[in-house]
């Protein structure tokens, strides 16, 4: 039986992932795959461009397997900011292309691959010998956006956000179909 999820605000604020990477798989020797690849890429890099979303693809793509992705493949590292404006793109437009998605956190490197992760189609098996245990620094890429965890922007305090909490709960009285959160200890 899995541990029990934790409740405690400060708990799950201070636990919140600010950065993830999207993998996005192709077969090397597939040139439409490939081709499907780069022109999501593109499609990605177009859109950034435009102000669609925060999403920065790696110069360098993987023609062959590297580390724990057992195939072809890029990454696109993208802050929390506008993780559901990316994953919902990717979603409607990966074509019949797989991506892996997972968190990036300092405290089990291996575990976010493993266990934390998230596939967009059909899944792969990840070679994890490659990948330590933990890390010691908090993962920042591109600190210079200030976005995800070199973000400059105040968080909401714990009571700003009691506050839309409960404001939420009594908006959502109205509707039928909405669970009721139980009552505080």
């Amino acid at each position: 039986m899995s541990a029990k999820p934790p409740t405690d605000l400060q708990t799950v604020l201070d636990s919140e992932i600010k950065e993830w990477h999207f993998h996005i798989y192709f077969h090397q020797r597939n040139a439409d795959e490939h081709h499907a690849a780069m022109e999501l890429r593109d499609a990605v890099l177009r859109l950034r461009r435009d102000g669609a979303f925060v999403a920065v693809p790696l110069f360098r793509v993987n023609m062959d397997p590297v580390g724990p992705h057992p195939v072809g493949s890029y990454e696109i590292w993208v802050p929390s900011e506008t993780f559901s404006s990316v994953f919902s793109f990717l979603c409607m437009n990966r074509g019949n292309l797989s991506i892996l998605v997972h968190p990036l956190t300092r405290e089990e490197v291996r575990l976010d691959h493993e266990v934390r992760n998230a596939w967009i189609g059909p899944s792969f098996p990840l070679d994890l010998s490659t990948l330590p245990l933990r890390s010691e620094e908090i993962p920042l890429q591109y600190p210079s956006l200030q976005l995800g965890y070199s973000s400059a922007s105040p968080p909401f305090t714990l009571e700003q956000r009691r506050k839309m909490g409960a404001n939420i709960e009594h908006l959502l009285m109205k509707e039928k179909g909405a669970a009721r959160a139980p009552p505080r200890n």
